[in-house]
């Protein structure tokens, strides 16, 4: 079973929302970030907004 399915709906971990964080303060893009994280886009983007964090708009 790949990560992507294990991960469906699964809550954040402590480790992982410190790495949302870093990333997104180093200016890493969504689509980047939630690759890194092995999220999706829509959750990668719930996640920041529910614990403050702004990820910036990488065109």
């Amino acid at each position: 079973m790949s990560d992507k399915v294990a991960k469906h709906k699964q809550p954040w971990k402590s480790d992982e929302l410190q790495k949302l964080q870093a990333l997104a303060a180093k200016g890493k893009g969504l689509k980047e970030i939630a690759k890194a994280l092995n999220r999706t886009e829509e959750s990668t983007k719930d996640a920041a907004r529910q614990h403050g964090m702004a990820i910036a708009k990488v065109r």
